[in-house]
């Protein structure tokens, strides 16, 4: 191995012992026990079975036989009891830390920068760090496992070394022609050849080792697809459109394809193992062979007695096998380095914005100036601006609709202001001072905004609407009337208390794309911050059903300031003023009288684009 990448394996190696420790400190020790007692276990037989044969051959007291046989009994009886004790308290260790890498996954996630959840290199490397434990058995978790088969490796090979090693004492006599057996040069030779036999075999396992490992990569590549398949096959949402638009012969294809490619890998390396299998077999059996005729020969010349036969065999078959388990798990160690640095760098994910300490100043008459001061900015990993020089005061206390084409940058816009992005040229200024340098919390705090493509989650409809588990009942009713909503309460089992959707709760009910919305801008009044926006929120509604609700929001809303964002110009024109944008830019501003005055104006090509589908009333 080269030196740098030796460097950068045992880097990761030390990293990854040290998360080991932060998610549950005590599965180290624990794992080093029950390798230990283990590796112990074989031992006891081989010995005192060596021991009561040499007993029952020399001497015939009874009492002193039927002692070694208790002590036998008693022994594996002692070392099961603490192994399989051990064993429990390693599978409830490993339970727990797996909850605790759940959890520290979880919480990166929440806390990471919107920026990053918003990547899809994030929810790449999330979905390789799942794919690696569900289908490789690599990750964190391997690593506890790879280094107690280590320690058990590494105690296999001490323990059979103590008591194997009289076999090779050079101060043995025994039968004249036989001589030869206790020879330093025949002796050594034959420690060597099983050495040599032994390391060749351990050679072999790392090749299929590496090959396998390669296989399997390729193998957690196209599980991510199926995965994604067999993911929207069982969401009931996806249901409809699979049905009416055919998508199963689609669906069928694909995964087909898809598995065919993996029986291919699949007998790749079903026949890789039964080739390395097969070698790995025969040498062991020649090796065992050598070792049985080595004992045999010692004991007929009468170096050992009979009961050292056992003894010996057993130990260097023991040796061997743990020569191969320290190799193989060593091997494996590094081959999972890949899967382990996979969530070393998922929580080394930088670039946390920075999050000021300047408390926001709490206003009573809300009135708070925001102002855009050349502000261009382009998403991460493209090279195209989506906003450019973009300079803008805002009317605090005022109603701003933001209209524009697809693409125009309006949802950018509002994003730069809420800070799920920082602008890459300019600056966001609030009352004069940079938005960066205010407390992030607080800064938060002053938005209440629906998206337009907010989530619901299927919790119960109190707990959607004030984003948290405990919520004021009273006021939760008042937003749900506020906006529309109080028929369909009325019809649902248990009130605010009903669950959204199905997908933990039989009770749970369905809502239409319409209902969601009303209920999505009932989370965003129950919030009561001082600036609220609105990005498309109601494009599931009608026109009417849309006008009415944007004309009783602005009834709710009061003084507060208040941004809408629509492609429906005809549900804007209550607002205090309009700014239209287009490639990124801001290029007309004022209401909805004064820019239809510009007839070469872009507000007035998307008003009469849209025109056909108002009334005369509306239009005139």
């Amino acid at each position: 191995m080269p030196k740098n990448k030796l460097k950068y394996s045992i880097k990761t190696l030390k990293i990854g012992l040290m998360e080991v420790h932060k998610l549950q400190s005590w599965i180290v020790p624990i794992t080093i026990f029950d390798s230990v007692f283990k590796s112990i276990a074989p031992f006891i037989n081989i010995y005192m079975v060596g021991k009561i044969i040499d007993r029952l051959l020399k001497t015939k007291d009874i009492n002193n036989i039927i002692f070694l046989i208790g002590l036998t009994i008693g022994l594996n009886f002692i070392i099961h009891l603490i192994s399989n004790g051990l064993e429990h308290l390693h599978t409830i260790l490993k339970d727990i830390m797996i909850q605790n890498q759940d959890m520290k996954i979880n919480e990166k996630i929440i806390n990471m920068d919107y920026e990053h959840i918003e990547n899809p290199k994030t929810h790449t490397l999330r979905t390789k760090i799942s794919e690696a434990e569900n289908m490789n058995g690599g990750g964190i978790i391997a690593f506890v496992r790879y280094l107690g088969e280590l320690v058990k490796g590494l105690a296999t090979v001490i323990i059979s070394i103590i008591i194997g090693a009289g076999l090779f004492k050079l101060d043995m006599t025994g039968v004249g022609y036989l001589n030869f057996i206790n020879n330093r040069i025949f002796s050594y030779g034959f420690l060597v050849l099983v050495l040599l036999g032994t390391i060749f075999n351990l050679h072999l396992k790392t090749i299929s080792d590496k090959k396998l490992f390669k296989h399997f990569s390729e193998i957690m590549s196209a599980n991510r697809i199926l995965a994604f398949y067999y993911e929207r096959i069982q969401d009931y949402n996806a249901g409809k459109e699979i049905r009416l638009y055919n998508q199963r012969k689609i669906f069928n294809e694909e995964v087909g394809g898809f598995i065919q490619s993996l029986k291919g890998l699949f007998k790749k390396i079903e026949s890789m193992n039964t080739k390395y299998s097969g070698i790995d077999a025969f040498i062991s059996s020649l090796l065992g062979g050598m070792v049985y005729i080595f004992v045999g020969l010692k004991a007929i010349s009468g170096s050992i007695s009979a009961g050292s036969i056992v003894q010996y065999t057993g130990s260097i078959n023991q040796f061997m096998a743990g020569s191969t388990e320290i190799l193989t798990s060593i091997n494996n160690i590094i081959n999972n380095n890949q899967y382990l640095q996979l969530y070393i760098d998922f929580l080394n994910i930088e670039g946390e914005k920075y999050k000021g300490t300047i408390p926001v100043e709490k206003r009573d008459d809300n009135e708070y100036e925001i102002e855009f001061r050349n502000v261009s900015f382009k998403y991460p990993g493209t090279d195209e601006y989506v906003l450019k020089n973009v300079s803008v005061k805002l009317n605090i206390g005022e109603r701003l609709a933001i209209v524009g084409m697809n693409g125009s940058g309006k949802t950018t816009f509002i994003k730069l202001l809420c800070r799920l992005y920082d602008p890459d040229e300019g600056e966001i200024l609030l009352n004069g001072i940079d938005i960066k340098k205010y407390d992030y919390e607080e800064y938060m705090g002053l938005f209440s905004i629906v998206f337009q493509d907010f989530k619901l989650f299927s919790f119960s409809l109190g707990q959607n609407i004030a984003a948290a588990v405990d919520y004021d009942e009273k006021f939760v009713e008042k937003v749900i009337e506020d906006v529309g909503f109080i028929d369909r309460l009325e019809t649902m089992p248990r009130g605010i208390s009903t669950p959204l959707y199905k997908d933990f709760d039989k009770d749970g009910v369905e809502i239409s794309g319409g209902e969601a919305q009303k209920i999505a801008l009932a989370r965003a009044l129950y919030k009561d911050s001082p600036i609220i926006i609105l990005d498309e929120p109601t494009a599931a509604l009608d026109p009417i059903a849309e006008f009415e609700i944007y004309s009783k929001f602005n009834e709710i809303v009061g003084t507060k300031t208040a941004f809408y964002i629509s492609h429906r110009l005809s549900s804007c024109r209550f607002c205090d003023e309009i700014a239209v944008f287009h490639e990124g830019s801001i290029i007309q501003r004022g209401d909805h009288e004064d820019l239809l005055k510009d007839e070469d104006g872009k507000y007035y090509e998307l008003w009469y684009s849209q025109a056909q589908y108002y009334n005369e009333g509306e239009t005139a």
